[in-house]
């Protein structure tokens, strides 16, 4: 999770078509979170140590997956994302097994939320973990805010599609969710704190909103050259 100012003529990416996923051991995966649980335990809060104290991690390829997180100005950041229809027992299988995938590029890359636009999929599923426990792993399908705090705050934010920049993001205190799990079912949530601000960070991809679009006048100015190297860098293919 850590803009843009022109957007490429987007294409919804099929997941249907990608190669089959390639499975991992369960010591392989514990390895992984028991990492990712150490480091949010040194760095506290993710996003709000200064830019300067933060190790961006690029974790390229992942062992156990062919998913690798695309950067700006990829289209995919920006393109619709689709709602997902797990009556298809092949498509449903497959949504889990890239689920799953997503959460081995989130921990590989230190993060703490990963939406699929990130990973070059435009599906409307989202990964998260708020403390690198495996039993607060997340999973949602077609999530929905249905209400927000009128109470908010200010975090500084950063995202891993954009590397090396950060800045100060105003967001709901809580907010009110529906969504649906791997099996289908539909559920009522409420986030409050830090899983709100994940959630609500991994929200807005699903919906083409990177996080940069929500900064105010003076952080925009200070990232701008930095997205001018991400330009440069990764081209509008990203």
């Amino acid at each position: 999770m850590f803009l843009s100012l022109s957007q490429s003529t987007t294409k919804t990416l099929a997941f249907s078509t990608r190669s089959r996923l390639i499975s991992t051991t369960r010591s392989r995966s514990a390895n992984l979170q028991q990492q990712h649980e150490k480091r949010l335990q040194q760095r506290t809060f993710f996003w709000n140590l200064p830019a300067a104290a933060k190790e961006e991690v690029d974790p390229g390829v992942v062992e156990g997956t062919d998913l690798r997180i695309v950067k700006y100005p990829h289209p995919s950041l920006r393109a619709e994302n689709t709602e997902i229809n797990l009556d298809d027992e092949e498509i449903a299988a497959e949504i889990a097994d890239i689920s799953k995938q997503m959460l081995k590029v989130m921990y590989a890359a230190d993060g703490v939320g990963l939406a699929a636009p990130q990973v070059g999929i435009n599906q409307r599923l989202m990964v998260y973990n708020p403390t690198g426990k495996w039993l607060d792993e997340t999973i949602l399908l077609n999530p929905k805010i249905v209400e927000y705090s009128g109470a908010k705050d200010v975090e500084t934010e950063g995202c891993l599609s954009f590397p090396e920049m950060d800045g100060e993001v105003e967001r709901s205190k809580w907010v009110k969710v529906e969504a649906m799990t791997l099996k289908g079912k539909k559920i009522k949530k409420k986030f409050t704190g830090w899983e709100a601000r994940i959630f609500q960070h991994e929200y807005d991809h699903l919906d083409g909103v990177v996080y940069i679009d929500r900064l105010g006048e003076p952080d925009k100015e200070r990232v701008q050259p930095r997205l001018n190297e991400l330009i440069a860098e990764f081209g509008e293919g990203g």
